[in-house]
């Protein structure tokens, strides 16, 4: 069994021929909106249990790497505007690149026999539009997919274990076969992969660290579910 994990979300950095769209738009980029924080800081104490490890360097409001081509979230109201040849530009320089490395890297292992799992490092506002979010780590799956479903079961089963005071919820605060990176690439590989998709609370981190007990309880979890 390989882990692959990769963090979508990680900076909130705007490509410099680009930044004259975001003139006054600080503080959506440094807001969830932006990026998730927290999450950057959970996948490097992570990646000693990866086999492959990748993040996307810039922000989801240039271009949304965690979405399908034709989605109408893929772009922001930012970059929404752009022309089509524009947008293809985006396109062919900032999503392509994130999504077909580790779709490559996958395929690779997978053709040699190995079975993949693919943890989605991600973390979400505890608040949105006024919906005070009732969980502290949600782990999103597919329910038609049996490894998904036994996997997620066991790690929270030791999450709680490290820890009984975490609210662990499945699917949640999103449904883990909406579309995604890691729908996306289930589609791919009907076989001997699973995506799941790791969402943080943000009331974890500050200074876009992560508390450091969350992090080892996830580490410790993680390690022993891949055992």
């Amino acid at each position: 069994m390989k882990l692959v994990l990769t963090c979508e979300h990680a900076f909130n950095e705007i490509p410099e021929g680009y930044k004259t769209l975001f003139s006054g738009a600080n503080k959506i980029l440094n807001s969830h909106r932006g990026y998730d924080p927290g999450a950057l800081d959970l996948l490097e104490h992570l990646k000693a249990l990866g086999d492959f490890t990748y993040t996307h360097k810039i922000s989801r409001l240039l271009v949304e790497v965690n979405r399908s081509i034709g989605h109408p979230h893929l772009f922001s109201e930012f970059t929404k505007g752009l022309s089509t040849v524009e947008k293809n530009k985006i396109i062919a320089f900032w999503y392509n690149p994130f999504r077909t490395e580790v779709e490559d890297r996958i395929k690779k292992l997978i053709e040699k026999g190995e079975t993949v799992i693919h943890l989605s490092v991600h973390s979400f506002t505890p608040i949105l539009n006024d919906d005070i979010r009732s969980a502290d780590i949600g782990l999103l799956y597919d329910p038609s997919r049996k490894e998904e479903k036994v996997f997620c079961k066991d790690l929270k089963s030791k999450l709680r274990e490290e820890d009984s005071t975490l609210k662990i919820r499945f699917n949640y605060p999103y449904l883990g076969k909406a579309d995604g990176f890691t729908t996306y690439l289930r589609n791919k590989f009907p076989e001997n992969y699973s995506g799941i998709e790791l969402e943080v609370n943000q009331k974890f981190v500050n200074n876009n660290r992560m508390d450091e007990k969350l992090k080892e309880t996830v580490f410790i979890s993680l390690q022993e579910t891949l055992n």
